[in-house]
C-alpha cells in the first residue's frame, strides 16, 4: 500500500489525524511559521484511506506455555524483561519472571510516600519495580536506535496492549506516567494467563542460587521467607534485564567473575523553565493569543539541544514537557532526580536533564564498577548539600534536591531564593556552581550560555537547576558476544536492555529483550 506525505498547518493535521490512517506524524518548527508533516496511508487513486476499528498491523499470536518443555528465566520486569518475556511466550518457551520491587499498584503507593517525604523503599520507588524506571518517568517511546531489529513492532505491541494510536506513527511517541501503569499490567496479566511466572518482591542474590542443581532459591526482599522451586536446570538459559540503577546486582556479578566493562555515561542536572517560555522560545510565538490554539494542536513545545565544550557532548536528555521533576534515587543518603510528564502533558513546567558526558577515561583507575562509584560519589554530595545546609526546616525532608536559579549558577553568584518549582518534595538553594565537579559544571555553564545563543531568552533566573541527574544511562557494561548475545564468561546468561549497557531507552530496551528471547528461541 502506497503513501503520501502532506504539509500541513497544525489545525489540519490535527483534522487529518482525525479521519486518516496516519503513518507518521512530525512537527516541523524550523521556521516561522509552524508545519506538521504527516505522512498517510492513500488507495490506488491516490486517496488517503480513512481511519476504521482494524487494527493497521498483524497483532501477536500468544502460545500456551504452562507444560512447555523449555523455559528461561527473566530478572527484571522492565520493558526488556516484560518484551522478552512476551516474545518467549510467542516462541512457545516459558518465562519465570524475577522482580526484585513490587507490582505496578503498590508500587505506586510508594512513589506517593517518596514524594510526601515519608520514606523511601529501597526496592520499591522510581527505579524498581514492574515496569522498570520508565514506568513513572515519562513513558517516552522515542530511539535513536534504527539497525537493531524491528521498533515499530515494539510500538504495535504497546498499542495491542492500551497505547494510543499516537504512538504508531508519531515521530516522538509518549504515552505519560498516568497511562503506562495500565498497560504494564495488562502484559502482566498476558503472561501470567499465557503460563508465564512472574515473582515479585524478589531480588536475585547470586547467579549461583539459579544455576544450582536441583531449583532456585532466592531470599525475598521483605521477609526471611525462602522461595523455592524445581524444574530449573544447568541448562535454563537467563536473561539479565536489571535496569541501569540496580547497583547492587553489577556488584554480586563481579564477584562471581562476570564479565563487565566500564562504558561512558552522562551526569548533570535537571533544568525546569516555565512551559510558556519553552513553547514561545520553540514554536517561534510573538503573539501570546494564538498560543492555547496552536497547543491544542501540537501540545507544548519539546526541545533537543546538544553542543561542545572542551571535548565533551552537552546535551538535553529526556525532555519533558508539561511536566514534573521527581526524586528517582534507590538507596538512602543519595539524592538523584529525574523527570516525568502525564500523558497531557499540561503541567506549567518544561523539564529536562542538561547532561555533560563522561568516557571511561575521565576517571583514574581500572576499575569496572569505577563510573558506577563516580556516580554514587556524586549523588551523596548532592544529599549532603541539603542536609547540612543552613535549612535546617529542611533536614527531615529527605527527598529535597539542592537548586540554584539558572542565571545565577552561569553567573557564578547565590540564589538568594528559587522560583516555583514542580519538585514536590521541595527544593533548597545551593551553590552548584560550586560544589559540582568542574569538568561537569563549567561545562554546564558554557553549555547554557550556547543554548542561550541558538534560543534567545533559555538562559533566565525564571528557570531553576535541581541536582543531580546521574542516572541517564548506565556506567557499567556486561559485555557479551554480538553474535550470540551470550555474556562472554558466562554461557547461558544473556544480558540486555539499559542494565546491560546495550540500550537508553523503553524502546531500545524492549528491543533488546525481544532480541535475546530470539536468540534463546533459536537454540536448538
Amino acid at each position: 500500500m502506497e503513501t503520501r506525505q502532506y504539509i500541513l498547518s497544525p489545525r489540519e493535521a490535527y483534522v487529518a489525524a482525525q479521519q486518516w490512517r496516519v503513518v507518521k506524524r512530525s512537527v516541523d518548527a524550523r521556521q516561522r511559521e509552524l508545519h506538521v508533516h504527516l505522512t498517510v496511508l492513500v488507495d490506488e487513486k491516490g486517496n488517503p484511506i480513512e481511519k476504521n476499528s482494524q487494527l493497521p498491523y498483524q497483532p501477536p499470536v500468544y502460545q500456551d506455555v504452562h507444560s512447555a518443555a523449555r523455559s528461561a528465566i527473566i530478572i527484571g520486569a522492565g520493558p526488556a524483561g516484560l518484551f522478552a518475556a512476551l516474545t518467549l511466550i510467542e516462541q512457545g518457551i516459558k518465562p519465570v519472571i524475577y522482580e526484585r520491587g513490587k507490582e505496578v499498584s503498590a508500587r505506586k503507593r510508594d512513589i506517593a510516600l517518596l514524594n510526601r517525604n515519608e520514606g523511601l523503599n529501597p526496592e520499591s520507588n522510581y527505579c524498581f519495580g514492574e515496569g522498570g524506571a520508565g514506568t513513572f518517568s515519562d513513558g517516552k517511546l522515542f530511539s535513536r536506535s534504527k539497525k537493531r531489529g524491528n521498533m515499530q513492532r515494539v510500538m504495535e505491541i504497546f498499542h495491542y496492549f492500551g497505547a494510543p494510536d499516537t504512538v504508531l506513527y508519531e515521530a516522538h511517541a509518549h504515552i505519560g506516567s498516568d497511562k503506562l501503569p495500565g498497560i504494564i499490567k495488562k502484559m502482566r496479566e498476558c503472561i501470567i494467563a499465557h503460563g508465564g511466572e512472574i515473582h515479585f518482591e524478589t531480588c536475585i542474590k547470586s547467579l549461583k542460587s539459579l544455576t544450582a542443581e536441583g531449583g532456585l532459591t532466592a531470599k525475598r526482599s521483605y521477609s526471611e521467607a525462602v522461595l523455592q522451586r524445581s524444574g530449573l536446570s544447568l541448562a535454563t538459559p537467563i536473561i539479565l534485564a536489571i535496569g541501569h540503577s540496580a547497583h547492587d546486582t553489577y556488584r554480586m556479578l563481579a564477584a562471581e567473575g562476570v564479565a563487565l566493562e566500564t562504558k561512558g555515561f552522562a551526569m548533570g542536572v535537571r533544568i525546569e523553565h516555565p512551559q510558556a517560555l519553552i513553547n514561545r522560545l520553540m514554536y517561534h510565538l510573538t503573539k501570546p493569543h494564538l498560543t492555547s490554539p496552536l497547543i491544542k494542536y501540537v501540545g507544548n513545545a519539546s526541545y533537543s539541544l546538544v553542543t561542545q565544550v572542551e571535548g565533551r557532548g552537552v546535551y538535553s536528555f529526556c525532555m519533558c514537557p508539561g511536566g514534573h521533576i521527581v526524586p528517582a534515587g534507590s538507596s538512602e543518603g543519595t539524592c538523584v532526580v529525574n523527570g516525568m510528564s502525564a500523558s497531557h502533558r499540561n503541567s506549567p513546567f518544561a523539564n529536562s536533564g542538561m547532561v555533560v558526558q563522561i568516557n571511561p577515561e575521565d576517571i583514574p583507575g581500572n576499575d569496572p564498577l569505577r563510573g558506577l562509584e563516580y556516580q554514587e560519589a556524586l549523588e551523596h554530595l548532592a544529599f549532603e548539600q541539603v542536609h547540612n545546609s543552613q535549612f535546617s526546616t529542611f533536614n527531615s525532608q529527605i527527598s529535597a534536591a539542592p537548586a540554584q536559579r539558572m542565571r545565577d549558577f552561569v553567573e557564578g553568584k547565590p540564589s538568594k531564593d528559587l522560583p516555583p518549582c514542580s519538585y514536590l518534595p521541595g527544593i533548597v538553594p545551593s551553590r552548584l556552581d560550586q560544589w559540582l565537579p568542574p569538568h561537569i559544571g563549567k561545562r554546564l555553564q558554557q553549555g547554557f550560555r550556547d543554548f542561550d545563543r541558538k534560543y534567545p531568552g533559555f538562559l533566565t533566573n525564571d528557570a531553576v537547576i535541581v541536582g543531580v541527574e546521574s542516572r541517564s544511562s548506565s556506567a557499567v557494561r556486561i559485555t557479551r558476544d554480538p553474535d550470540t548475545l551470550q555474556s562472554v564468561s558466562t554461557p547461558g546468561l544473556y544480558p540486555c536492555g539499559e542494565g546491560a549497557g546495550y540500550a537508553g531507552g523503553i524502546t531500545s530496551s524492549a528491543l533488546d529483550g525481544i532480541n535475546a528471547a530470539l536468540k534463546i528461541a533459536a537454540l536448538a
